[in-house]
């Protein structure tokens, strides 16, 4: 793989993982939530599913996609309905992001992973991204250092940005900030997150 190519891929996977969505409003809500570890791992999580994506183009999703309607359309409908229910989810909180949850138990890391992978492999925006830009990046899969390369670059990308997120909100003085507007948050976030749950329907 050259240089040029090289470059090419990290700066469509960079510009990829600092697209704003839904994936960074969860990594915020779940550092928020739970604090910095929470935030690291569900930004670890959500790599996951970019990894996987990022496979399957190699393995021929562009192809899949564009012969399979029904997969293309279940994976987006799968998508809203759950960022529909998280958008639900936060305006109905009563008490903010910082609530225990339902077990009466702060967040877990396990429960932070779920959400950081869920969101990632139900999102149709990454499903768009890798067809429309990384698909072209196939052609250079020649040998297995390439295909390691090209699988490797944006799960990489994506997990340090979103663990730079995660530093950020956590650090002392800004997580009370932020945790003093709570119930504020978690509304506004639920709203952001109805809207993108329309948008991937209406679109």
């Amino acid at each position: 793989m050259s240089i040029s190519i090289f470059m090419a891929l990290f700066m469509v996977s960079l510009l990829g993982a600092m697209s704003p969505g839904q994936s960074v409003i969860m990594v915020a809500r779940n550092t928020l939530a739970g604090g910095r570890a929470q935030g690291i791992v569900t930004a670890c999580a959500h790599s996951i599913g970019v990894g996987i994506y990022a496979g399957l183009s190699l393995a021929g999703l562009a192809l899949v996609l564009k012969n399979s309607p029904l997969f293309y359309n279940t994976i987006t409908y799968l998508g809203a309905a759950y960022l529909a229910w998280l958008g639900i989810c936060s305006i109905r909180s009563k008490g903010g992001i910082t609530d225990k949850l339902s077990s009466g138990k702060p967040m877990s890391l396990y429960q932070a992973a779920r959400s950081g992978f869920v969101i990632s492999i139900l999102n149709p925006k990454i499903i768009i991204f890798y067809l429309a830009l990384f698909s072209q990046f196939v052609e250079s899969a020649d040998n297995m250092v390439n295909r390691i390369i090209i699988v490797a670059t944006p799960t990489i990308l994506d997990a340090a940005w979103y663990t730079f997120i995660a530093c950020i909100l956590s650090k002392p003085a800004t997580l009370i900030r932020l945790r003093q507007h709570a119930q504020t948050i978690d509304k506004v976030s639920g709203v952001v997150l109805l809207l993108l749950a329309g948008r991937i329907l209406v679109s």
